[in-house]
């Protein structure tokens, strides 16, 4: 698999969305409102999206903790979305937490901040059965 940029069409369609979205509102807007936009822009682009997803993290095939992920595209991409001046190593560990805590091989972060940008992560190979996903329940 060498030389191959993983779920790289995914990946470009996800980011035409995120700078769709950028160029209609700019800056100064919370991470809500431009993950719900970028929802229905991606969901009108024909992918599957899936908001505040839980994920139970397993350790030795048992529940150790539950984490919300923002979104993720197509069961294949975990999107973090951040709407802050400037993004902080803690959000880059962030992201790439949740793709070690998950299945999931790669991960974007979209700054919706004063200047537009994305970061692409990736855990691959993974090391096996990791976290599980599970759809949050509808109260």
């Amino acid at each position: 698999m060498r030389g191959v940029l993983l779920e790289a069409e995914l990946v470009r369609s996800i980011v035409g969305g995120f700078f769709e979205v950028y160029n209609y509102f700019g800056y100064g807007l919370s991470e809500r409102v431009y993950g719900g936009a970028l929802s229905h822009e991606l969901l009108a682009r024909g992918h599957s999206v899936i908001r505040e997803l839980h994920v139970n993290v397993r350790y030795r095939g048992m529940h150790a903790a539950a984490q919300r992920l923002d979104m993720v595209i197509d069961d294949k991409v975990i999107v973090e979305n951040k709407a802050t001046e400037k993004i902080s190593s803690a959000d880059r560990k962030q992201i790439l937490s949740y793709l070690r805590a998950t299945k999931f091989e790669v991960g974007l972060l979209l700054h919706f901040g004063p200047s537009p940008s994305f970061q692409r992560y990736i855990d691959y190979p993974k090391r096996g059965s990791v976290g599980r996903v599970e759809r949050p329940s509808r109260a």
